[in-house]
């Protein structure tokens, strides 16, 4: 039987950002929508909890949010009018070296290049062009496979984005603390760092701290999905949590089903509708590493020998480009890393409502093979204390997530794979499949709009978004 008696002309089922863009998109057509989500609440990636101590908000998913402030759809929306405010640190990155020294990413491509030494001109001359075309870029950039509206600016940000990231950085960059640095920023890819296409994630999020910068939503994470929410209930729309689908036969009458859910979900609540062949390509779909994740309550700001750290939102641990590129390299050969790269925000210090007063909280992850259930809890730490000795000391709580609770939490994340599955030059486009529209389905009316379709991982809502666009322009 079906959950609800009314019909819909569409529903969405997941209320990720891509769930909530795609819904979004269909309610401001005019259509009466309704979003099914599984959890109690909404948000998938964007939610927040006090997961150590009482009084201490931590973001469960997503903290750092370059594409969310600069995603050409969620820009459009009034969310400031829903209760979302964005904080930038003083400055988005910082990545810290043995020597008590710091690369900058600061808002400023100068002053960022003050920081690299003897390859600050360098970076400019690579940034510089990059960063002044972004608002015209970023609408080919996050779409699916298409005829760009700009296409030289594109051809040139391709010409070094289909590059591996060591490659583009050594051809660069002369000195290793700027190769480190890309290094760290091209390692969000979760790839080997001498694969094709790694040197467009360094270039984007490059592009990104100095064309909109790194924030945070204040007060979590879970704000952004809050104000999501509110604004498509404003258009008429419905949210129903705690509402697991397990069938598309559960759903009442709709003219189409947009599924912020994986290839493997997919696969699992559409088996009667779904053919043979379609259901076999999903089955192949590739899903990459996973994560471990550690959030912790601190009883003061962390020790960071490098004073520059400080005024950092997001930190990248991992020494060298020769260090990060091993640690990457060994999670896909199946090893988890003993000196993993890893990612860290320290939210507290600029977002007074994370921690009760003088206290703090941090959070980070590192890289682990596809369902490691090895505990980085040691490995993580240790990497820490290489740049903030001490940090140990700090510590009052933690909370820990593997790869299996994090697909838990999320069954979007499988394997602990954040980005929705593997982002290489083989499914950067062909995600899920090799399809005309990526996002429909031979079932009419189905479409799929979770990060495993363009343009991937990432809090923007740009895989629903133009999901949502595809199924107006098929049915309505």
């Amino acid at each position: 039987m079906p959950i609800h008696s009314s019909a819909y002309d569409a529903i969405v089922i997941g209320s990720g950002p891509n769930g909530m863009a795609a819904a979004i998109v269909l309610a401001q057509a005019g259509l009466h929508v309704a979003i099914y989500e599984a959890k109690k609440s909404i948000g998938g990636g964007m939610r927040s909890l006090e997961l150590t101590l009482p009084g201490f908000i931590h973001d469960v998913c997503s903290a750092i949010h370059p594409l969310a402030i600069s995603s050409p759809f969620f820009r459009t929306l009034p969310l400031e009018k829903y209760g979302l405010e964005w904080i930038h640190p003083s400055a988005p990155l910082a990545h810290p070296f043995d020597d008590g020294t710091a690369a900058v990413l600061e808002r400023s491509i100068e002053a960022t290049c003050q920081t690299l030494r003897g390859d600050g001109a360098a970076y400019q001359r690579l940034m510089d062009p990059l960063v002044g075309h972004w608002e015209a870029m970023a609408g080919d950039l996050l779409a699916p496979l298409h005829f760009p509206k700009h296409p030289f600016l594109l051809a040139r940000f391709g010409l070094m984005a289909m590059r591996s990231a060591n490659g583009l950085s050594k051809s660069l960059f002369k000195d290793q603390s700027a190769r480190a640095f890309f290094a760290g920023l091209a390692a969000h890819a979760v790839m080997p760092l001498d694969r094709p296409l790694t040197a467009a994630f360094g270039l984007t999020l490059g592009i990104l701290g100095h064309a909109a910068g790194w924030p945070m939503a204040q007060g979590g994470s879970q704000k952004i999905a809050e104000a999501l929410g509110a604004f498509f209930c404003s258009l008429g729309g419905e949210i129903y949590t705690g509402v697991e689908i397990e069938s598309l036969d559960q759903l009442p009458s709709a003219r189409v089903i947009l599924c912020d859910v994986s290839p493997k979900t997919l696969l699992q609540i559409a088996k009667k509708q779904l053919p043979a062949k379609y259901s076999s390509q999903l089955a192949a779909y590739r899903y990459g590493p996973g994560v471990f994740k550690i959030d912790w309550a601190l009883n003061s700001p962390i020790p960071w020998k490098a004073s520059a750290c400080l005024r950092a939102g997001t930190l990248h641990l991992g020494g060298s480009a020769e260090e990060i590129t091993a640690s990457e390299r060994q999670v896909w050969e199946n090893r988890p890393s003993e000196k993993p790269y890893v990612i860290m925000a320290q939210q507290s210090l600029f977002d007074a409502t994370r921690a009760p007063a003088g206290k703090h909280t941090a959070w980070g992850y590192c890289h682990v093979p596809h369902g490691s259930l090895v505990d980085m809890t040691e490995r993580i730490e240790a990497q820490v204390e290489r740049f903030a000795p001490h940090f140990k000391d700090c510590i009052l709580a933690r909370s820990t997530q593997s790869t299996l609770q994090l697909e838990q939490y999320n069954a979007n994340y499988v394997g602990g794979d954040i980005n929705g599955g593997v982002q290489d030059i083989y499914q950067l486009f062909a995600r899920p499949t090799a399809r005309i529209v990526p996002y429909s389905t031979p079932c009419r009316g189905l479409y799929i709009c979770s990060a495993s379709t363009p343009p991937g991982g990432g809090v923007h809502g740009m895989c629903g978004f133009h999901a949502a666009r595809a199924a107006l322009k098929q049915h309505f």
